[in-house]
């Protein structure tokens, strides 16, 4: 379970600079869950149920839903990027650094993995009319 940042002034100061730098309006539930994500500075990989979870233990009004369209907007403004596994589990990586990623398929955690390690040589070209845009590379593991 991803441990998010505590709610104080300074996660909500780094929040809201984290917002204005992409040129996000500072709702009041943007800036809860801004702070919970990068508050203290932390890189974290957080699904949209968790983040939830993490308010509501917080005493913080925000729907499921919201949590949702925030992390959208957040991905579309450039400042976080989206993890899917398995087609429909979704990850939410604070992280826009290139890196790939482990996936424990027992705990259903994703994590960093070292990015050093990783060395692709070569990608197939584009289909005509296309770029490519990502690479994203998981590799999943279970534990022995």
């Amino acid at each position: 379970m991803t441990d998010f940042a505590t709610l104080t002034s300074d996660a909500t100061d780094h929040g809201s600079r984290w917002l204005a730098a992409a040129g996000l309006r500072p709702t009041r539930q943007r800036l809860t869950l801004a702070a919970l994500l990068i508050g203290d500075g932390m890189d974290r990989h957080a699904t949209a149920e968790g983040l939830f979870a993490a308010a509501a233990l917080r005493d913080e009004r925000v729907s499921l839903a919201t949590v949702y369209n925030t992390l959208r907007a957040f991905c579309d403004a450039g400042l976080l990027r989206e993890i899917t596994v398995d087609g429909a589990k979704s990850y939410f990586d604070t992280d826009m650094c290139d890196h790939p990623h482990f996936y424990w398929e027992d705990t259903a955690e994703l994590t960093d993995a070292p990015r050093e390690a990783l060395e692709i040589r070569r990608l197939p070209q584009a289909p005509a009319g296309a770029k490519v845009v990502a690479v994203d590379v998981v590799i999943r593991l279970r534990r022995v």
